[in-house]
């Protein structure tokens, strides 16, 4: 089923600020008359009265009594409010807010923050108004509303600063790291949790060191990185045992735990799950108890032990439910319903689903709800009642897109959280071919793949305020039209994945491939293709055998992340292969005249293949009989089409071989391109201009001339790998000069604006990036969002000769009135006639607009 984690949700011990109150009795001096001592000392047992309770609250909290610190902290409110005690009344607010958000429920926890605030700012509490900020951005972060977490967090870290409070600006930066991981904006979120570590050691703060060295761990693990994740954990819990921090120690175990699960090592990571419990039930924390019983569960399931699976699910339900932890039995719920769908016991499933939907809504998660219907939605698909799986899934994906409206023009941040998002869009896609609705499907597909990168264009090309981001969803209309206007037969593919279980375990693999055609004048046709075979009988996947190729023929251009036995004497195995699943079971839906054009809309590993190379069982390249593009999605051809209207470049700009910046540690300069740079000499002639080369083609330099080019040709190195720019990978290598290092950045390309109707990247990789559900995220991208509407860019390292020689004859078909996809195909015919091998004529791929 398309699922979270496997199935089960982990729990992480993310490490959020609390409000800490002060346990002195702040006694005030009285006068002396009888009268007014009488008064004292009644207002001094009172207050007394009211820190002892405030005091009783924080250690019934720090054991997860919650219910009884509420009850402590309410008695506590009414004696402050009578003695008229703002500070004591404050602080007590804020605690709270704090057990409300224990509870899950946000909606009071963000009440009494609020009211907590109020009274700080009045009496001029600067650093309680900064815990209570703080404790706002955790509330809104619990509610998946990341940017006003992000709003509060960076004005509780201006506070600190400005009270030059090192333990606070800590905190905040460390809450802020945690607030960009939730976004999954880890480079970001490493940054600040890097910044608070800093800040940790200078003030030798040790538990703050260890919490930032745990959520270090955390973040790492969330890349994938799970060396490096276990290092910092490993750190983290060397640091907590030193200083005896036992509810921290059981935290850092349970995130080894997570590590280790991660890898499949399953037997460690039970250990420190084990050990993290045994922690939780020494020190009587009953919520970390909860937590480490619910990630053995998920362990077990993995396992195939649904037995010890639900046994473990149940206990933690039942701690989360004694100590109203709504959130934690929430999950609990969702875990114990995965379980039992592994089983095949879709009633049960549904049962516990519906329930930990309920909570979900209650307490306003919003990612929580987004989960529960994925699963209600497939167990009711599993059971065959299709109408109400549609009807669930399709407020799921309601439910996502909220999510994703929360974040405004965030676009880095909606591919992000897209990834999961995405498994729901499959989800409804396979009810509705079910219910033989493969138009239906065919739009769920669309508004399920490059969401972001449509409504960051569709922003950028309207000139309304707020963009109405219902008018962009797909219909079958309009995709019809799309197809009419660009004179193209489009083919968009999807690719189903399900969960089988394989000698006991549960391992997710390709199950289907959804593919749909729409043709010029409108029909639609839909084809299904079998994908279980690949990994049953051959025991390999689609996506390796893509990867297998491009490694064939020497291209690789990715590692390999398996071991596969690759014939590299005769790479056209893999290339007729690739053939019979994508193209074969279209073919005669294709136009028969080569001239006309066919639109690839890829999905995941597809982004990497190199349509134009792929062979009939004939030996003839998919090339020799079509003229192909690419775009990742149908609706961005609909917005390319509207920059084209608009480009209004006059001139032909030409770079090549820039003298070469600088990169890594220690700075080595890039090897000189001199084959580049006669590519770039060899054009300009054709366009009567003149290249710029060498110490010539700065950044600075290209940056002010690129307003007024039709034409942006750059032959230099693309570097994809070492340079992100907010999460967006890619770079071009341009001449450094005293203003910059010579280096142009997929997000500074972003902010370009760009009149040109044609970008070329003939350089290395240059179509690559970080493959997203929102499909390729690197140079290509941000070109066309800086306003072009067609990109031509590389998928491997080119070679000089080959690719000089493709571009001029590229350019010789422009020059013709060739449209550019017609003219890039006869460039790699001619290509192929000198040079065969499809590594020296097949890398380029046109993305957006032919004309």
């Amino acid at each position: 089923m398309p699922k979270f984690k496997r199935s089960h949700l982990k729990f992480f011990a993310f490490l959020t600020l609390l409000t800490t109150v002060s346990t002195s009795l702040s006694l005030n001096p009285w006068a002396s008359s009888s009268a007014t001592q009488i008064f004292a000392q009644t207002s001094d047992a009172r207050k007394a009265e009211a820190d002892r309770l405030k005091q009783q609250g924080i250690q019934q909290y720090r054991i997860s009594q919650f219910e009884a610190a509420l009850k402590s902290w309410q008695q506590a409110l009414i004696i402050y409010r009578e003695i008229k005690d703002r500070i004591g009344e404050g602080r007590v607010l804020g605690n709270l807010g704090v057990t409300y958000k224990s509870l899950g429920d946000y909606a009071k926890a963000i009440e009494y923050q609020q009211q907590s605030l109020v009274i700080k700012r009045e009496i001029k509490d600067r650093e309680g108004e900064g815990a209570s900020l703080g404790n706002l951005g955790i509330a809104y972060q619990y509610l998946g509303n990341y940017p006003k977490a992000i709003e509060y967090q960076q004005q509780s870290l201006a506070i600190s600063r400005e009270m030059k409070d090192r333990l606070g600006e800590g905190q905040s930066l460390g809450n802020l790291g945690i607030a960009y991981a939730s976004l999954g904006d880890y480079a970001k979120a490493i940054e600040y949790q890097q910044q608070r570590l800093v800040i940790t050691r200078e003030i030798k703060d040790r538990l703050g060191e260890g919490q930032s060295l745990g959520n270090l761990g955390i973040a790492y693990y969330h890349l994938g990185d799970y060396a490096k994740t276990i290092e910092y954990h490993q750190q983290s819990l060397a640091i907590k045992r030193k200083i005896k921090d036992r509810l921290g120690e059981g935290q850092s175990l349970l995130n080894l735990g997570n590590a280790y699960d991660s890898l499949g090592d399953y037997p460690k990571a039970i250990e420190y799950y084990q050990q993290s419990l045994a922690i939780a039930q020494e020190i009587k924390d009953r919520r970390g108890e909860g937590q480490s019983l619910l990630n053995l569960g998920g362990t077990y399931q993995s396992l195939g032990d649904y037995a010890k699976a639900i046994e473990y699910h149940q206990q933690s339900l039942a701690i989360a439910q004694e100590i109203k932890d709504r959130r934690g039995e929430g999950q609990s719920l969702l875990n114990l319903g995965g379980t039992y769908q592994s089983l095949g016991d879709y009633a049960k499933a549904i049962e516990y689903h519906q329930q930990s939907l309920a909570i979900a809504r209650e307490i306003g998660d919003r990612n929580a709800e987004g989960q529960s219907l994925n699963n209600l939605g497939y167990a009711f698909f599993k059971t065959g009642n299709l109408t109400q799986a549609e009807k669930i899934l399709r407020t799921g994906i309601e439910t996502w897109e909220s999510q994703r409206a929360i974040l405004g023009d965030k676009d880095a941040y909606k591919v992000s959280i897209f990834e999961e998002q995405a498994r729901t869009y499959r989800a409804l896609q396979q009810v509705l071919i079910q219910q033989n609705q493969p138009n239906a499907a065919l739009e769920v597909a669309e508004r399920g793949r490059a969401r972001a990168f449509v409504e960051l264009l569709a922003r950028r090309n309207t000139t309304v305020e707020h963009l109405n981001l219902t008018s962009l969803q797909p219909t079958i209309p309009v995709l019809q039209q799309i197809a009419k206007q660009h004179s193209a037969t489009l083919v968009e593919y999807s690719i189903i994945t399900e969960d089988f279980k394989i000698k006991g375990k549960e391992e997710t693999h390709e199950s289907e491939l959804y593919i749909w055609t729409i043709q010029p004048n409108g029909e639609i046709a839909f084809r299904q293709v079998d994908l279980k075979p690949l990994w049953q009988q051959q025991n390999t996947t689609l996506a390796k055998l893509v990867t297998m190729s491009r490694d064939s023929f020497g291209v690789r251009g990715q590692r390999l992340t398996f071991v596969a036995k690759v014939n590299r004497s005769n790479p056209k195995q893999q290339l007729q292969q690739l053939h019979q699943l994508l193209i074969a079971p279209i073919a005669n839906l294709l136009p028969k005249d080569p001239n006309q054009r066919v639109i690839f809309i890829p999905q995941q590993s597809l982004f990497l293949v190199p349509f134009a190379a792929l062979q009939d069982t004939d030996g003839k390249y998919l090339i020799e009989q079509h003229t192909i593009l690419t775009s990742p999605a149908i609706q961005v051809l609909d917005l390319t089409r509207q920059q084209r209207q608009r480009v209004s470049g006059k001139d032909v700009l030409i770079v090549g071989n820039p003298t070469m910046p600088k990169i890594g540690n220690p700075p080595e300069q890039l090897p000189s391109l001199p084959g580049s740079e006669d590519e770039a000499n060899a054009i300009a002639k054709l366009f009567n201009t003149e290249a710029i080369t060498g110490q010539k083609a700065t950044k600075s330099a290209f940056k002010q001339l690129i307003p007024k080019a039709k034409i942006i040709h750059l032959a230099t190195h693309g570097l994809l790998d070492d340079f992100k720019n907010f999460g967006v990978p890619g770079a071009i290598a341009l001449a450094p000069s005293a203003d910059d290092d010579g280096l142009l950045t997929s997000g500074e390309i972003i902010d370009l604006k760009l009149n040109a109707e044609l970008v070329v990247l003939s350089a290395c990789n240059t179509g690559r990036g970080d493959i997203k559900g929102d499909g390729v995220i690197g140079l290509s991208r941000s070109l066309i969002t800086a306003g072009t509407p067609s990109v031509l860019v590389s998928l491997w390292s080119v070679p000089d000769s080959p690719t000089a020689s493709l571009m001029t004859e590229f350019y010789n078909q422009i020059q013709q009135k060739s449209d550019k996809a017609q003219a890039l195909r006869q460039a790699m015919l001619a290509t192929k006639q000198a040079y065969p091998n499809p590594k020296d004529w097949a890398a380029f791929t046109l993305i957006g607009e032919a004309e």
